[in-house]
């Protein structure tokens, strides 16, 4: 029987100023064409992408194996921006395996983490820096940023969770993060599908 070869430890630096994670592992960017139908108001949706195609967001993932006994982590930052009244935010997503924590450290920023488990149930959690945020299993997140500045986090998981992007893609989810009055407020999606 082959012996799976040791992995070294190693170490990553992340650079408030830059904004940048050395080495930078991989990184995945997430622009509005990515995400076009994840917003309510497609109107506008349509319009910003005659113009451009806003980056959205972003995230460096360390290159870790996607295997069991190992933690993916990673350094994500959601721009700040609004299409009409919806905050930037990121797609959201359930863990492939049901059963994954996730927790989140915010390093700079401001927003809201909006999670709904598998029954249906929501919470939401304020993200600034210094908030921990733990994720429990059979919860989808999606962070949303409600400020005036990147929204950067820390986030680590198993290492074989892998990402199930496709049911939120496929209904939403139940609440939305819109500012009123120049103040973000909690909503329920009326495109929400049950």
């Amino acid at each position: 029987m082959e012996q799976e070869k040791l992995f070294r430890p190693i170490n990553s630096l992340f650079d408030f100023t830059s904004l940048e994670l050395n080495p930078p592992g991989e990184l995945i960017v997430r622009n509005l064409s990515d995400m076009d139908f994840m917003y309510q108001d497609q109107d506008k949706v349509t319009e910003i992408l005659q113009k451009n195609d806003p980056m959205i967001y972003r995230f460096y993932n360390v290159e870790i194996p996607e295997t069991a006994g190992h933690l993916q982590h990673c350094i994500s930052m959601v721009f700040p921006g609004k299409i009409g009244q919806e905050y930037y935010m990121t797609k959201g997503h359930f863990h492939e395996i049901e059963d994954t924590a996730e927790a989140y450290l915010t390093l700079r920023g401001q927003g809201r983490m909006v999670m709904q488990s598998t029954e249906g149930e929501t919470d939401i959690k304020e993200m600034k820096k210094g908030t921990i945020t733990y994720v429990p299993p059979r919860w989808a997140h999606r962070c949303v940023n409600t400020g005036n500045q990147p929204l950067v986090f820390f986030a680590v998981y198993r290492g074989d969770a892998g990402h199930n992007y496709g049911i939120i893609e496929e209904k939403g989810m139940k609440k939305i993060i819109l500012e009123e009055e120049g103040k973000p407020v909690i909503k329920d999606n009326p495109r929400y599908e049950n």
